[in-house]
């Protein structure tokens, strides 16, 4: 008796699964590890962004403190004098808003 070898066919449909099935598979890593790296490069991104902005955030307050302690009325006295102006409270307006 001779052994019959039988040949697999496979359909059209078949041979379109496998092949898709073949390339998700290849492609699932490639997809996932170029989507890690892309995270990864955004995440550096965001954390170079907050230590620019709290070192902003630094600067604005050191310049507020700075603001208020030229705007003091005691500063504003020291200039005056040394401008050779003086401070009479007869001559200062309140102007009341609404």
């Amino acid at each position: 008796m001779k052994k019959i070898k039988r040949k697999w066919k496979f359909s059209r449909l078949e041979k379109f699964v496998y092949a898709l099935t073949i390339l998700l598979v290849v492609s699932s890593p490639i997809t996932i590890v170029f989507s890690k790296a892309t995270l990864s490069k955004i995440n550096f991104e965001v954390e170079r962004q907050k230590k620019k902005i709290s070192s902003q955030q630094k600067k604005n307050e050191s310049l507020t403190m700075k603001i208020d302690e030229l705007a003091s009325l005691d500063k504003i006295q020291e200039i005056a004098k040394e401008n050779g102006l003086s401070y009479n409270n007869d001559r200062i307006k309140v102007i009341v808003g609404e």
